[in-house]
């Protein structure tokens, strides 16, 4: 029998740090830990069309930090601020219920083509408009190593193409070492909402061996006008 391992929690925190950082009482973990449960699930559904890579919640005794890497900052920053402003709000009204103050970052993604979430988000989209399936992954795999990466692979779960028996397909080019714990690899799971049901895609991206931890929230804030130029 195979045991298939997350790639990502395979390797924290040895390359990888954490995306949640703060601590708890015992009483106070089950309450923390379901209001961000909470928050990146709103976030994740807030901001289906930013492109979001990954978000980073960092929590103290009276603050709550988010940080969120995206694609399209643009997007998520809106008209003077005004879209942060808005998320704010509400994940303080609706969520943590007026008790802890809330602080919105927001950082872009330098290579979006380079992110396996947003790499899989793309082809979410495609598969949900019809598009051929296996040219929909061999488009993605050519602009995956066309951008710089070492190795990607690719899989897909359903009833692709709308026939009746569902099935795997995978397509892989470059390396790809998915044992050794210095190997620097990306790994996103999404879902494309078909009329024939759901569609599992899988993505893979291997950029080399590592000897350095990988933290992609080390980058500073971008400020409004920077961002606007990447809503794109």
């Amino acid at each position: 029998m195979g045991h298939k391992v997350h790639p990502k929690i395979h390797r924290t925190p040895y390359i990888f740090p954490w995306d949640s950082r703060w601590f708890a009482k015992r009483d106070q973990l089950p309450g923390f830990l379901k209001q961000e449960i909470a928050i990146r699930e709103f976030l994740v559904k807030k901001l289906k069309e930013a492109s979001v890579d990954s978000i980073s919640i960092e929590r103290t005794p009276k603050d709550l930090s988010i940080t969120i890497l995206a694609g399209k900052p643009g997007v998520v920053i809106g008209r003077g601020g005004q879209g942060l402003e808005l998320i704010r709000k509400e994940i303080e009204k609706k969520i943590l219920q007026f008790k802890t103050k809330v602080k919105l970052n927001i950082q872009p993604v330098q290579q979006p083509a380079l992110s396996a979430a947003i790499v899989a988000q793309n082809m979410v989209l495609d598969i949900e408009k019809r598009l051929p399936f296996r040219r929909v992954m061999k488009q993605t795999i050519e602009k995956v190593m066309a951008a710089g990466a070492k190795g990607v692979k690719i899989g897909m779960a359903g009833r692709l193409n709308g026939v009746e028996i569902a099935r795997r397909e995978k397509l892989a080019a470059g390396k790809m070492s998915l044992i050794t714990l210095r190997s620097n690899v990306d790994y996103a799971l999404a879902e494309a909402h078909t009329m024939y049901g759901k569609i599992g895609v899988k993505v893979w991206i291997y950029f080399g061996e590592t000897f350095a931890k990988k933290d992609k929230f080390e980058k500073k804030e971008v400020d409004e006008s920077k961002a606007k130029e990447h809503k794109a």
